[in-house]
C-alpha cells in the first residue's frame, strides 16, 4: 500500500472514529500532496510524498519554536500533536550513532578530507539518509568529522 493510499484509508478511519483532530491533520497533508500533484501534473510516488511530509514536519517544528519563544503553550501543544500524527507516516528515524556510521562510510567512499569537500560529501550522503534523519543533525556531524 502506497503512502497516499494509507493516508486515504486512515482518513476514512478517522471519519468513522470521529477523530476530528487526526482527520484535520490528514486532510492538511493530503491537501499539500494534491497541490504538488496539480503543480507537477503527475501522481507522486512514495519518495515525493515523503519529501512533502518532511517539509510539513519541518514547518511545524519551526512554528513550535516560535510558539514556545512567545509563550503560547496552547498553540505549541497543538503543533506537537500534529507532528506526532505526521510522524506516523515517516520511516523509522536513524539514531545519532547510525547517522555517524553512515557519515564516516560516505567520507571514505568520497575521499572527503576537509570542509572544502562538504558539498560533494553532502550530495552523496543525503540520498542515504533521506526521510530518516534530520538534515541539521547530519550537517553538524559532517562538520565535526571534517574539521
Amino acid at each position: 500500500m502506497s503512502l497516499s493510499e494509507r493516508l486515504n484509508e486512515d482518513m476514512k478511519q478517522a471519519m468513522k472514529n470521529q477523530d476530528k483532530f487526526k482527520l484535520s491533520v490528514i486532510r492538511m497533508i493530503r491537501s499539500a500532496i494534491k497541490n504538488v500533484e496539480i503543480d507537477q501534473k503527475k501522481t507522486l510516488d512514495d519518495n515525493e510524498v515523503l519529501d512533502i511530509l518532511n517539509r510539513e514536519i519541518k514547518q511545524r517544528k519551526d512554528s513550535l519554536q516560535e510558539f514556545e519563544k512567545a509563550g503560547r503553550d496552547d498553540l505549541a501543544e497543538t503543533v506537537k500533536k500534529e507532528i506526532e500524527v505526521i510522524a506516523v507516516y515517516m520511516p523509522q528515524q536513524l539514531t545519532e550513532e547510525e547517522i555517524h556510521a553512515i557519515v564516516q562510510q560516505t567520507i571514505q567512499e568520497t575521499g572527503a578530507s576537509s570542509k572544502a569537500d562538504m558539498g560533494k560529501l553532502m550530495s552523496a550522503l543525503m540520498p542515504k539518509v533521506k526521510g530518516r534523519a534530520d538534515g541539521k543533525l547530519v550537517n553538524q556531524l559532517v562538520q565535526q568529522l571534517l574539521s
